[in-house]
């Protein structure tokens, strides 16, 4: 009976050891499985922030390309208009001289009544042309002297009369709308 008992003994000391290293075996299993998963967690996150990253990146790339897009257009539509504005200032200003001499044979003396009348149509049609264009003169006379719009020749002293006023003009000045063709010459006085 003892030896029964010890091999009853003995097999219930090998059903615990076997039980034991089940036990083990699942709980091992389900650890491998857990120590697995977190591994997939933590290679998930880590993409999923270089994904930021890259997202962020190009994001920024983006909103720069666009803005760089936005200038050039603003750009490009400002010197469109400015060519608009302007497109008549080379023109403008190669034609100064010829006011310039219509105006002197306008101030000439001449027996020749018609031809002086013709000069003068020719003139007055060529001012009107401009002045629809935005070219105009510049002011000058018994005005302040202005560095901007004046260009100072020659000055002179004058009794009773304001120190840097334009005395003469020796040459007219002309702007288109807001920009200067040509500044007009003086005499100012001191």
């Amino acid at each position: 009976m003892e030896t029964n008992k010890q091999t009853v003994n003995e097999e219930l000391k090998t059903e615990e050891v076997l039980q034991e290293e089940i036990i083990e075996d699942v709980e091992d299993k389900p650890k491998k499985g857990i120590f697995k998963k977190k591994q997939t967690d933590e290679k998930l996150l880590e993409e999923i922030e270089t994904l930021k990253r890259e997202n962020a990146e190009l994001k920024n790339q983006y909103y720069k390309a666009y803005a760089d897009a936005d200038n050039y257009k603003k750009r490009v539509q400002k010197e469109l208009e400015n060519t608009l504005k302007y497109r008549i200032q080379s023109f403008a200003s190669d034609i100064l001289p010829v006011i310039d001499n219509l105006e002197r044979a306008l101030q000439q003396e001449t027996s020749d009544e018609n031809m002086k009348q013709g000069v003068q149509m020719i003139y007055d049609q060529l001012i009107a042309s401009l002045k629809e264009e935005g070219v105009t003169e510049i002011e000058a006379m018994n005005q302040p002297f202005d560095y901007n719009v004046h260009q100072a020749l020659m000055t002179e002293k004058v009794e009773g009369v304001e120190p840097n006023m334009v005395l003469e003009v020796l040459q007219k000045g002309y702007k288109i709308k807001d920009r200067i063709l040509r500044a007009a010459f003086v005499k100012v006085s001191e």
